[in-house]
């Protein structure tokens, strides 16, 4: 067997993180995604398999407040929007799922945006 390519082996560390990490009505979960270019976050109930709230750099309300900033300062960005939102929805505590992306760089802004904002993990 060779060596895993570097998606496989998000998916893999994802699966584990998934195994331990479940969002119930009382703390959801909030579910991180990466690409090259953007970040996208949502708080999940997998109980009923809802998605609660959503916040990605790629929506047009959060874009105005994204020109010339950083991809770190963007994650940070849609961090505050996501902890406002979730708040506005009665929200306050979440579990969170990095997603099997490394807690540093961009998902860290994003939890610490979503921090700022309010949000408890």
């Amino acid at each position: 067997m060779g060596r895993l390519t570097p998606l496989e082996a998000r998916k893999r560390r994802h699966n584990r993180v998934r195994s331990k990490v479940s969002g119930t009505p009382e703390r959801p979960r909030l579910s991180v995604f990466r690409s090259l270019n953007n970040i996208s976050a949502q708080i999940v109930d997998d109980t009923k398999r809802h998605t609660l709230v959503a916040a990605s750099t790629l929506e047009p309300a959060v874009k105005v407040q994204l020109e010339g900033k950083t991809k770190t300062a963007k994650a940070e960005v849609v961090g505050k929007v996501l902890g406002e939102r979730a708040l506005a929805a009665g929200i306050s505590a979440v579990v969170f799922d990095r997603g099997g992306f490394l807690y540093h760089g961009r998902v860290k802004a994003l939890a610490d945006g979503a921090r700022s904002a309010g949000l408890q993990f």
